[in-house]
């Protein structure tokens, strides 16, 4: 089955501007054109723009991703290459989300800090006696919490 710019984009639900970008930017190399010169993409191409689309979200850079489908496009000889890609990809994204998890672990635990300190109707509730500084053993209180089971995200709701 053959399918116009306008389909893809519908299917994919992106902008046929985007497809267009994608092709002057060589991720495209893939799709026919009929004499009208119009793209004219096929069922096989389908993998193709779901692999731009996965690297793309991954965040990574064009130019990257149109190397990547050129080795695609270079046949068996470049499948070493292409599973080393895809393995270092692989890190990069594993690395991102660790910081992003951390990242997530503490803004949740700052929103418990503030539930108790709205419900205190002081933030003094979280300091150490006679300080201004955070009690070093709140921190430890709800990760226990976490630790016991309770839900990080459940935990920083304030009922309303």
């Amino acid at each position: 089955m053959q399918y116009s710019i306008g389909q893809v984009a519908e299917k994919l639900a992106i902008s046929t501007y985007t497809l267009r970008y994608y092709d002057r930017e060589g991720l495209l190399p893939f799709v026919d054109r009929n004499q009208s010169g119009r793209r004219v993409f096929k069922d096989a191409d389908f993998n193709y723009l779901e692999t731009i689309s996965c690297l793309k979200e991954a965040g990574l850079p064009v130019k990257q991703i149109a190397s990547f489908i050129k080795l695609c496009l270079d046949g068996d000889r470049t499948l070493a290459d292409r599973y080393d890609f895809l393995t270092e990809q692989e890190s990069d994204l594993e690395a991102k989300m660790a910081t992003l998890q951390h990242s997530l672990d503490f803004l949740r635990w700052k929103k418990w800090y503030y539930k108790r300190a709205l419900q205190a109707g002081t933030e003094t509730v979280n300091y150490t006696p006679g300080t201004t500084e955070t009690d070093p053993e709140l921190k430890a209180k709800f990760d226990q919490l976490v630790a016991d089971g309770a839900d990080p995200q459940e935990l920083g709701k304030i009922d309303q």
